[in-house]
């Protein structure tokens, strides 16, 4: 077990931080004021110019769908090689987007990759890799517990259509990652296409469905604490008597899961990566206003409090690290299923490592805090959303508990 970084990573860490200093963090507050003037003009689900511009320029200097692990769509990294580049990205909330590193559309571009056909890739792949067009991700439901995925109860049937087989879909989703944006092009959408199969984890089917498909309707945008994230944001969507192509299947009925264990999984890892990334962010926060701020006739940074959390935050924040760099190692050497009880704690760890040092972050800079004239508030918000993606906590302990129990089953 080898953490240290190769020479290929450490020179792309260095190239990543130098575009990082050079165009995102100075134009953090320029997006801000260009989708602040959108919403004044009425529509704030539009693209905007500055992230445009920063994407032709990081493709321009190779830092471009860095995520996929040896792939001859990507750039060939390993989950462990990419993690500390995620981290960096993870700093800024406008980064992910600007290197085609974001959310959901890596994790559909590696479902694309892992369980599309050659037509399917042709089509929605490569001008995602492109970063032509976003997606969105349809999963969740309003209606049931979604943390139980076999409860979804959306239905895809197999009907005759005038073109030959179709699929009939029908379903209420939200949280639908990206259906605000009118660059989301497709979805990849789970259902139920056996509802009587008696096995609950061989009900489910993954289809793409285009958004512009007839009865696709986004019914709203959903804000988190607040703040919408346009101009992607998430979006609970209408599925009324939708019909798409059986060639829009998903590798096969029945195998939605196996594609979903597939796809949380290395998203996982961004997500804990971004996450740690954000936290470290928040420490240097914590830290340049604590040695500015005066309280009670000396610096706060001097409060025995105040030096006792910025040790508690290194000390989480590495622990996440190096927890999360154990179980990216464990994906490339053994494997997603092998190492799902590693991923599944670092799931838990770190949004939790997160939403605390931010806390104490905000908690340094008082009111100013949970104001946005700092960026912790809305670090907050995304990070404590995060201990519900892609399963909430409770789930992933449940999971481990279940894998530490088993060890002592045959005793």
């Amino acid at each position: 077990m080898d953490f240290a970084h190769s020479e290929k990573v450490r020179a792309l860490q260095q190239r990543l931080n130098a575009f990082m200093d050079r165009h995102v963090y100075p134009n953090e507050a320029a997006f801000e004021a260009e989708v602040e003037a959108n919403r004044r003009k009425g529509n704030v689900w539009q693209p905007t110019k500055v992230i445009d511009d920063l994407k032709e320029k990081a493709k321009a200097e190779g830092l471009w769908n860095l995520f996929l692990p040896e792939s001859k769509f990507g750039a060939g990294l390993t989950n462990l090689e990419y993690a500390p580049l995620c981290e960096i990205m993870g700093r800024s909330p406008i980064a992910p987007e600007v290197f085609n590193c974001s959310a959901p559309d890596t994790g559909n571009m590696e479902v694309l990759v892992r369980y599309g056909n050659a037509e399917q890739q042709q089509q929605w792949l490569v001008p995602l890799l492109e970063g032509k067009i976003r997606s969105g991700f349809a999963m969740t439901e309003p209606a049931v517990a979604s943390s139980d995925a076999t409860n979804i109860e959306a239905s895809i049937q197999r009907v005759k259509g005038g073109d030959g087989d179709e699929y009939l879909i029908n379903a209420r989703k939200w949280w639908t990652s990206g259906a605000p944006d009118p660059r989301c092009k497709i979805l990849i959408f789970m259902g139920k296409t056996s509802p009587d199969n008696v096995n609950r984890h061989q009900q489910q089917s993954m289809v793409l469905v285009p958004m512009d498909t007839p009865g696709v309707t986004m019914v709203r945008p959903l804000t988190v604490f607040g703040y919408d994230h346009a101009p992607h944001g998430h979006g609970e969507v209408d599925f009324k008597d939708v019909r798409v192509p059986v060639s829009n299947m998903l590798l096969g009925e029945g195998r939605g899961f196996e594609i979903a264990q597939g796809r949380l999984g290395p998203g996982r890892i961004h997500h804990c990566m971004r996450l740690i990334g954000l936290a470290e962010r928040a420490l240097e926060l914590m830290c340049r206003r604590a040695q500015k701020r005066v309280a009670f006739h000396r610096p706060v940074a001097d409060q025995g409090v105040t030096r006792e959390r910025i040790a508690n935050a290194r000390m989480l924040i590495d622990q996440a690290r190096f927890l999360t760099l154990n179980a990216a190692w464990m994906m490339d050497t053994v494997g997603n299923k092998v190492a799902k009880k590693e991923i599944a704690m670092i799931k838990v760890v770190a949004p939790n490592m997160a939403c605390q040092v931010i806390d104490w972050a905000i908690q340094v800079h008082g009111g100013g805090g949970v104001s946005d004239d700092f960026p912790l508030a809305h670090a907050y918000a995304h990070a404590r959303t995060l201990r519900f993606a892609d399963g909430p906590d409770e789930v992933h302990r449940n999971q481990i508990a279940k894998y530490e129990l088993g060890r002592y089953l045959k005793e």
